[in-house]
């Protein structure tokens, strides 16, 4: 099992004629991923890497089945991308662009209120089921199949991490990228609440950072769960420890403003929750094989 997506969904790239797209395309069609077409407006009716080109996300849905997309739109109108793909009502969208402007993410947040869709992103690296559906910019090669899930706002951490628990010989059940930018779309939570459900997933690592209090409701989650924290290891881990207030660390959303929760709260939330903390990045994939170990 896997959460969101696995060797059945159907993914449609929006923007696969350009540059960035062609070459993350090519890397997931060698992962397995069932890429059956892309959107390109003006370009619908042509062939870009074998699969079909069309205009629209509905003409894409309509005439290949396609259940999730993966949008690879500069930022002035991946706004419109995103809502194109909601109001098609496709099951997941993760959009990798950075920099949306903060206007079109509340027109986008308004939309999901209204369609069932789940939309990771944007400013984010996707999904990985590995082995089975790759969404996104990830370094597939350092995921394997295994019975851990990863969730992560930081995109190279998340990497490190795979990397170690592939070390370990523990694997990823899923990996998501959710972003760090301070409007996006799955959280800590929904990814929490998912992972929760997954019998495929033993133990969850949740790597967070400066910013905002999306850990602090990822504590309360946790806190409020039967299973995340007990049955179900949740081992966390938290970026920006020496961060001076106001620093921007590379997200948007990812500032230590005065008076927010610090990394001192966040960590102190997440313990007090029932998670194991690792104190050092580099000994993530050790805590997880020692809190699997006291779990058994």
């Amino acid at each position: 099992m896997s959460i969101l997506v696995d060797s059945n969904t159907k993914v449609i790239c929006q923007g696969l004629t350009g540059r960035q797209a062609t070459y993350h395309a090519r890397i997931a069609l060698d992962r397995g991923t069932q890429l059956v077409g892309g959107v390109s407006p003006g370009k619908g009716g042509t062939e870009h890497l074998g699969l079909p080109v069309f205009n629209t996300v509905s003409e894409a849905v309509s005439a290949t089945g396609a259940d999730a997309s993966t949008v690879f739109v500069p930022p002035a109108f991946a706004g419109r991308a995103m809502t194109e793909a909601i109001e098609a009502e496709l099951d997941t969208v993760v959009c990798v662009t950075e920099r949306v402007p903060i206007l079109d993410m509340v027109r986008v947040r308004a939309a999901l209120n209204h369609h069932p869709t789940t939309l990771i992103g944007p400013n984010c690296v996707g999904i990985i089921t590995p082995g089975e559906c790759l969404m996104g910019v990830m370094p597939s090669e350092v995921f394997v199949p295994g019975r851990i899930g990863i969730i992560s706002r930081a995109s190279t951490m998340l990497y490190e991490v795979a990397q170690q628990l592939t070390d370990a010989d523990l694997g990823q059940s899923s990996a998501i990228g959710i972003g760090g930018d301070p409007i996006h779309g799955f959280s800590f939570v929904d990814a929490l609440r998912c992972f929760a459900e997954d019998d495929a997933t033993d133990a969850i690592v949740m790597v967070g950072e400066i910013g905002g209090e999306a850990e602090i409701a990822a504590a309360d989650f946790i806190n409020s769960s039967s299973v995340l924290g007990r049955s179900k290891p949740v081992v966390a881990w938290i970026g920006g420890q020496s961060a001076p207030e106001g620093r921007r660390m590379g997200h948007a959303g990812a500032i230590q403003r005065r008076g927010g929760a610090s990394v001192a709260d966040k960590k102190k939330a997440l313990l007090a929750a029932g998670a194991v903390i690792s104190e050092s990045p580099m000994q993530i994939g050790q805590t997880v094989a020692e809190a699997l170990t006291e779990n058994v």
